[in-house]
């Protein structure tokens, strides 16, 4: 749009020529700055580009740029071999990228899977362990409260039960042959104050 007739046609010797010259120099600045695989894909961009810059470089000749519209953009055939080799190229990188994140995150999760699965046969452990001594400390409590209700005495009751903890293995070696000693009636008395205990 010409705003100003004086100056185009004083300020400038051919208007039409001059603003195809710039135009196609300013195309060529504008593409430079994209990537080559942006440049099929940009072209509101580019359009955009070209308008700004046309319209303040022709305001000089007398000369309104309100629209510029690329019809097609058609690079040479050894351009388009090279855009394709690109994208082909930035496609494998994105694919790799993309299975090296899956492998990291597949690691990750069996990481944190063998964590818990420790953790929880830790904290298992620990509560059987627990229960154990649980068990334990209330035998040994009933027990002693059965030795004071008996009046039996510790000693012989500690005798008793290593007495029978001995013959018990003893007897699951069929091998062996079983010597009773000739002190045995200390253990017999032994294994009666036992007797009493649980009876009592």
């Amino acid at each position: 749009q010409v705003t100003d007739p004086v100056k185009a046609v004083y300020e400038i010797n051919n208007l039409p020529n001059a603003i195809e010259k710039l135009t196609q120099t300013t195309l060529r600045n504008v593409i430079g700055e994209l990537e080559l695989d942006k440049t099929l894909t940009s072209r509101d961009t580019i359009n955009s580009k070209l308008r700004d810059i046309l319209d303040e470089a022709t305001d000089k000749w007398g000369v309104k740029v309100n629209r510029v519209e690329l019809q097609d953009i058609n690079p040479p055939q050894e351009i388009k071999v090279a855009m394709e080799k690109q994208m082909r190229a930035e496609r494998d990188r994105r694919a790799k990228i993309l299975e090296a994140e899956g492998t990291k995150r597949s690691q990750i999760l069996k990481a944190e899977g063998e964590k818990e699965a420790k953790i929880a046969r830790a904290e298992g452990e620990a509560k059987a362990k627990f229960l154990v001594a649980e068990a334990e400390a209330k035998a040994i409590k009933k027990v002693a409260e059965s030795v004071e209700a008996t009046g039996t005495d510790p000693a012989q009751y500690l005798l008793a039960v290593k007495y029978i903890k001995a013959f018990n293995d003893v007897v699951q070696n069929n091998d062996k042959t079983i010597v009773v000693p000739y002190e045995s009636s200390a253990m017999l008395g032994s294994v009666k104050a036992l007797e009493k205990i649980f009876k009592s």
